[in-house]
């Protein structure tokens, strides 16, 4: 089964325009959305993103300050999938554990990784699945943007740390933008690391590390760029 297909019966999803009241197929809630399968089934952010926080243990355990690294391993957890609201949470959790390692300040006190970690599910966790397509802003780089808020304890008074957050979400979203779609979480993930590790190189003075970055993932998505990509494999 395609990982970017329905996670109950693995039939395409169809997305639609309009906001639509439906069942989760997993837990039963009942609220508005945007997409379900072409059986009906849909399952709700809660349930798509449940059993991510094993992402924690991942991410304090690391000592890396490759935030792709550190990214693939989160990846690579059973209940991180091909697309999905679990992307607004671990590019932020990435760049944040990359930093850190890299012996960067989170915060103008100092915060814990732990505490910046915690930050970041909850501020990631707020931002609905599909809102690439609805909203036309990428949960993937508002959650980098949201590491940069946190590093730089940012808030909406702030002068320099408001535009440091607000410019490296717009960098990340002009060239998703020129990349177009069809969406891809992996690809808009790496595209938000490559962007916010040399943003955070020259206004933060951080080096983070960041070779290659090959997509492993392009065999589990229909509807991959290939090689139009600029992290397909042939590209690195």
């Amino acid at each position: 089964m395609k990982w970017d297909e329905c996670l109950i019966c693995g039939e395409p999803l169809e997305y639609s325009e309009e906001t639509r009241t439906m069942k989760c197929a997993i837990c039963g809630k009942v609220e508005d959305g945007h997409s379900c399968c072409v059986k009906g089934h849909y399952v709700c952010d809660e349930c798509h993103s449940k059993g991510m926080a094993a992402m924690f243990s991942v991410c304090l355990g690391s000592t890396s300050t490759n935030p792709y690294e550190i990214m693939l391993k989160l990846m690579d957890l059973p209940n991180c999938h091909m697309h999905g609201p679990e992307h607004h949470i671990l590019v932020g959790a990435s760049l944040l554990t990359a930093y850190y390692n890299a012996g960067g300040k989170i915060g103008p006190k100092g915060k814990s990784l732990g505490e910046a970690l915690r930050e970041i599910q909850t501020r990631g966790g707020k931002l609905p699945g599909s809102i690439c397509g609805h909203w036309g802003v990428c949960g993937a780089a508002i959650s980098a943007g949201m590491y940069m808020s946190i590093v730089t304890g940012s808030n909406p008074m702030k002068s320099t740390e408001w535009g440091l957050a607000n410019s490296l979400t717009g960098q990340i979203q002009t060239a998703l933008g020129d990349q177009g779609g069809p969406r891809c979480c992996k690809r808009s993930s790496f595209e938000a690391l490559r962007k916010a590790v040399a943003f955070t190189r020259e206004h933060l003075e951080v080096d983070l590390e960041l070779g290659y970055m090959p997509c492993p993932y392009s065999a589990s998505n229909n509807h991959c760029q290939k090689i139009v990509c600029r992290f397909n494999p042939k590209n690195q």
